[in-house]
């Protein structure tokens, strides 16, 4: 439960915290009559991700299982692209996202009602469709038959609403680009887990092989229905007796994905000839 929580408190605060800044401006700069338009954007954009939610839920359902192993594994991939990107993405942007979406805005002010509609259906829409995506893979990597992986979701989303308010209302404050860079980095080993159970989806439909070679099997010590297996399983998509080639795929992707997010911002921005000059030393 716990990492479907924190997926859904992750996205979800963007979103919230996106329509916080838009409010808030139109506010502070007496366009109140612009509410409207942008508060419409918000609603169609939740909208069309529950709608794109319930369909790859109720659209799985009429597939064979093997077809339905081959959409999950390569969601759950496409879904780790994209929730990669968008911690990286929102690392490097934290400190400036209210200037850029006060320009968007004073952009879409000009052009008229459309375009506020168009610019908070944007701004909130690619965060719901990438919650709706993760929230989705994530839960069928963690769920064992019960609601508990949806609960955690639903329970994070809530609170990240009520985060929202609080912000606005400016009863909260914290930093934002430390809170960011922690859950993106707590975000980037659950998605490790979900990119790992996506393999093992596609093994299963016969799209990738090994399936019958274990890295290792401890279901004996650790049983998957039991407290502790259950408990690793909500937090890290941790399985007893994972293949040889989710175990590659998992650190393939943990280790440099982690080693990267947390490196010095200016490590990176440092031009190649800077860098050969200060090893040659």
């Amino acid at each position: 439960m716990f990492a479907n929580y924190l997926i859904g408190l992750r996205e979800g605060l963007e979103a919230s915290l996106i329509v916080c800044i838009l409010v808030a401006y139109l506010v502070k700069t007496d366009r109140r009559d612009a509410l409207k338009p942008v508060w419409l954007g918000v609603g169609v954009a939740v909208a069309v991700a529950l709608a794109f939610g319930a369909g790859l839920e109720f659209g799985s359902q009429e597939m064979t299982f093997k077809a339905q192993e081959a959409l999950g594994g390569s969601l759950s991939i496409v879904a780790v692209g994209l929730v990669t990107w968008m911690v990286f993405w929102m690392r490097r942007t934290a400190r400036h996202l209210k200037t850029e979406l006060h320009g968007k805005l004073d952009t879409a002010l000009r052009m008229g009602t459309a375009a506020l509609v168009v610019t908070a259906f944007l701004a909130v829409g690619r965060e719901g469709l990438e919650t709706s995506l993760f929230v989705w893979t994530a839960v069928h990597a963690t769920s064992n038959g019960t609601t508990e992986p949806v609960i955690g979701a639903l329970l994070g989303l809530a609170t990240a609403v009520v985060l929202g308010w609080l912000f606005y209302r400016g009863a909260l404050r914290i930093n934002l680009a430390k809170f960011f860079t922690w859950t993106g980095g707590m975000l980037v080993v659950v998605a490790a887990g979900v990119l790992a159970y996506g393999v093992h989806d596609l093994q299963e439909a016969d799209f990738v092989g090994g399936l019958n070679n274990l890295a290792f099997d401890i279901s004996s010590t650790i049983a998957p229905d039991g407290w502790l297996g259950t408990l690793l399983k909500g937090v890290f998509n941790f399985q007893p007796d994972p293949t040889v080639l989710q175990v590659v795929v998992w650190f393939v992707y943990l280790v440099p994905t982690l080693a990267l997010f947390f490196a010095p911002a200016g490590l990176l921005s440092r031009r190649p000839d800077a860098v050969r000059a200060s090893s040659s030393r």
